[in-house]
């Protein structure tokens, strides 16, 4: 067996990346250390494992996508743990990257067997004097740190060596990953656009009789088939009253003429993920009442990406798309009070009760502050966020006949730049024209 794999599943983003969000995080430590433990295995059910997936943190100070791996980061030094080689193991899981290719491929400065993790880190820490580590990820690896502090604990009064406090690094680590440096951005780019094409290709099929299970069955196969690692999150794919419900995901009922359908998917691309939502007729005509309401959150939409700025606070997104909500509501008679009364209390709610944005990265719902001392924070360029305002309007006999049942909502992603913003989704339909040129038109779409 070669002393260094040939077969390490290296990151698209540079390693000097890497190395600069080392420096960058490093840069806060002072005297202290930083601990981070990589995702762990979880069991689907008996024996069979989930498919693997890195945790957000780790992978971004690392690359490295093994489970069962420690990254370790002093004021002057990058240490990782990871899983030995082992010929007979690797044979039924797959290559392993090993110390030696940690330290050559991934730039640790000092790398070792993960077994070796109990006599040689406390070696590391006497040196300091707090420990980065967030607590509650990892129950197990919790008992061993509280282990080693206890060590250090009853040592300190002796040697004055060893970490006596914990402090949560994502204030500063989650801070960075707020802003998205180029490469990121490329990679957010490829997912929105093998997501645009997935939703193309989902809208193209549809029509009545169909299972919403098969238009997920068209969506995944895409991502995948473009090289997406997976969704970034289970595909949302609801019909008639299933729109109305925020976070459906069963993805079973089969799809009725005159139905609305909603689609909230998106693909994660070498970790980088992409959210979008679009809703249209699965018989490819709008009714009237559809087409009242869909307009009427397609306003919002658009108002709400065009408040997108440097400058802008956070939380001015959902105002405006609340603003705009709210005066199509009152006109169609859905609440009875001036529009200054039913801002006040919140009239809207009852049709829109979720917030326009959230972060995108890394994870779906990334992270990152959205006040800052109180108060809603301001845009900046590197920020991405989604888009997507919506309306459910409930089976219920307080509410115009017409419209009960009708869920809609769409989402795009938008970049912040110095010059304003850069819609990355932009590419897919959204105009009820399009929809209607595009739904159940298999046939002549170009799937390339």
């Amino acid at each position: 067996m070669p002393s260094v794999s040939t077969s390490c599943n290296l990151p698209r983003i540079e390693r000097s990346e890497y190395a600069q969000r080392r420096k960058q995080f490093r840069s806060h430590l002072g005297s202290a250390a930083a601990l981070f433990r990589s995702a762990p295995l979880l069991v689907r059910s008996n024996d069979a494992e989930y498919r693997y997936r890195q945790d957000s943190d780790f992978y971004y100070l690392t690359g490295f996508v093994e489970p069962d791996a420690v990254c370790l980061l002093l004021p002057e030094k990058y240490v990782l743990f990871v899983r030995p080689r082992n010929k007979e193991r690797e044979l039924w899981e797959g290559s392993r990257c090993g110390p030696e290719a940690a330290k050559e491929l991934f730039g640790a400065d000092e790398a070792y067997s993960i077994d070796e993790i109990d006599e040689l880190l406390p070696m590391y820490l006497e040196h300091v004097d707090l420990l980065y580590y967030s607590l509650g990820r990892d129950e197990e690896f919790d008992r061993r740190v509280f282990r080693w502090l206890r060590h250090f604990r009853t040592v300190r009064q002796r040697s004055g060596r060893g970490p006596y406090g914990v402090l949560d690094p994502s204030e500063v680590l989650h801070e960075m990953r707020l802003y998205k440096s180029s490469e990121e951005v490329k990679l957010i780019r490829q997912a929105a656009k093998i997501s645009a094409a997935a939703h193309l290709e989902a809208m193209a099929a549809c029509r009545p009789g169909m299972y919403e299970f098969e238009i997920e069955a068209i969506l995944e196969h895409r991502f995948r088939r473009e090289g997406a690692n997976a969704p970034a999150y289970t595909p949302i794919v609801g019909s008639g009253p299933n729109a109305t419900i925020l976070h459906y995901t069963a993805n079973r009922r089969r799809m009725m003429d005159g139905d609305l359908l909603l689609v909230d998917a998106g693909a994660e691309y070498e970790y980088y993920c992409a959210d979008i939502t679009r809703t249209y007729p699965v018989n490819s005509r709008f009714t009237q009442p559809q087409r009242e309401l869909y307009e009427l959150v397609l306003r919002a939409q658009k108002a709400a990406i065009e408040t997108v700025r440097p400058g802008v606070r956070f939380d001015e997104v959902h105002k405006c798309a609340v603003q705009v909500l709210l005066e199509g509501l009152l006109s169609l008679g859905f609440v009875k009070a001036d529009l200054e009364a039913a801002l006040e209390n919140g009239l809207y709610r009852r049709y829109y009760m979720h917030r326009t944005s959230h972060w995108l990265g890394i994870d779906v719902h990334d992270v990152g502050k959205y006040m800052l001392d109180g108060v809603s924070r301001t845009l900046e360029p590197g920020m991405v966020l989604t888009v997507e305002p919506g309306l459910y309007i409930p089976n219920e006999e307080d509410v115009p006949e017409r419209y009960r049942g009708l869920g809609i909502r769409i989402e795009d992603d938008v970049l912040v730049t110095s010059a304003g913003r850069e819609v990355l989704t932009e590419g897919l339909p959204k105009e009820i024209e399009e929809l209607e040129a595009m739904v159940g038109r298999y046939e002549t779409l170009s799937i390339v």
